[in-house]
């Protein structure tokens, strides 16, 4: 009996299926907010719009067309909107920081590249700001 059941496991017949997992990039693209940002007078003094994109690198199991299996883009762009209604923030460096960290609390994120850009500081300019790129460090033994 023994030895049947090792054939068997070893040419694959008696194993369930194992489900896909796949890599996919989940983005949001030009999300404008206004932000209370800035180490200036006159920047405290009124929200400025800024634009936030963000590229998220996702393992996950996504067969079945459940949303519950993938990433959620509402959830990003619902916690930058918060962020938003939240207290003045000096830097552009730590909004970035702060959005992807909110990118990152979920697992199946393997990586995130955001860029925080001010839309209205230079006239002569379309935007200024920064990119920032987090990777997950990979877990021990994995």
């Amino acid at each position: 009996m023994t030895m049947s059941w090792m054939l068997a496991d070893a040419l694959g017949l008696q194993r369930k299926p194992e489900r896909q997992v796949s890599v996919y990039r989940m983005f949001v693209r030009d999300l404008v907010v206004p932000f209370r940002i800035g180490i200036y007078d006159y920047e405290r003094a009124a929200p400025q719009r800024v634009r936030v994109n963000a590229e998220l690198l996702v393992e996950s199991v996504v067969a079945g067309d459940n949303f519950g299996r993938v990433v959620n883009y509402e959830t990003l762009v619902t916690g930058v909107r918060e962020l938003a209604q939240g207290e003045h923030i000096n830097l552009v460096e730590t909004l970035a920081e702060r959005i992807i960290d909110l990118a990152m609390e979920d697992r199946r994120v393997l990586a995130a590249r955001v860029s925080v850009e001010k839309l209205d500081v230079y006239p002569d300019a379309e935007s200024v700001g920064v990119v920032l790129k987090r990777r997950r460090k990979p877990s021990a033994g994995g």
